[in-house]
């Protein structure tokens, strides 16, 4: 596969990370697209995507530095550098730090909390979709060896010196799995999406649907102790936690009754 996507001089771009900024760039713009559907002010929602997404870096470049202060000592530029270490607890903790700083963004804005997060639901599925495929192209996340027709088999020095990818070993392509269900959950979003009878049901139902398939996806990847330790706590909570959206009673009026808000300044 092509870990690296190309090089001019000493800088290196490396394929999982173009493929990360294209499905970055890509939920953007469908949160915007969402955001009319669902009544929301595109604007906002954008916004709130950006300042989760801009959170997220930010506080993973952060967490790297604290993690590897005696190297950041030594090489303080590297923190800038396109550092190929994806530990699972600094991106845990990064992401649940953007989470947060986008739902403070949501509650200072105003914006309905449960509508914005249908509005979300769809537009991750996307992005997750992309994100895997850049994984499965660089050796990243790579699944466990397999004796099936439909393996791969990675040759780069590269996957191996930055992920660690087995080099001549049939793998199990659990990163396309995991981009076959992500797609497949944005189709069904879109689908549920006029049906919807109440705000949050879409979120719900990819808490439900992606946490439960990626429990049974953690058995195919080849997983760190660590890595395990984090994974299925999360996919499990993400199950029990659609329930509360999916079960919610219904308010009295219609999740259709909304007007899309202004995007002028000062509205």
């Amino acid at each position: 596969m092509h870990p690296l996507l190309f090089q001019l001089g000493h800088l290196a771009v490396p394929t999982y990370g173009a493929c990360t900024a294209l499905a970055l760039v890509t939920a953007l713009l469908a949160l915007r697209y969402f955001a009319r559907l669902l009544g929301l002010s595109p604007n906002r929602v954008w916004n709130l995507g950006l300042i989760a997404i801009l959170t997220t870096l930010v506080a993973t470049r952060l967490l790297l530095v604290a993690a590897y202060f005696s190297v950041f000592r030594r090489y303080p530029f590297w923190v800038l550098g396109l550092t190929a270490n994806h530990s699972a607890w600094i991106d845990s903790v990064a992401l649940a730090i953007g989470l947060a700083a986008g739902l403070l963004y949501a509650l200072a804005e105003g914006l309905p909390i449960l509508r914005t997060l249908d509005c979300i639901a769809p537009s991750a599925a996307l992005a997750l979709g992309l994100n895997r495929i850049g994984a499965f192209v660089a050796g990243l996340d790579y699944g466990l060896p397999s004796v099936h027709a439909w393996n791969v088999t990675y040759t780069s020095p590269v996957a191996a010196f930055w992920y660690g990818t087995p080099l001549g070993v049939p793998l199990t392509p659990v990163q396309l799995d995991d981009a076959l269900i992500s797609f497949l959950l944005f189709i069904g979003l879109l689908w549920w999406l006029p049906r919807r009878t109440q705000n949050g049901e879409l979120w719900g139902a990819w808490l439900f649907l992606y946490g439960f398939a990626s429990y049974f996806l953690a058995f195919r990847r080849t997983v760190t102790q660590t890595q395990w330790a984090l994974r299925w706590p999360v996919a499990i909570v993400m199950v029990i936690a659609s329930a509360g959206f999916l079960l919610r009673r219904k308010s009295r009026s219609s999740c259709e009754s909304y007007t899309v808000r202004d995007d002028s300044p000062g509205t």
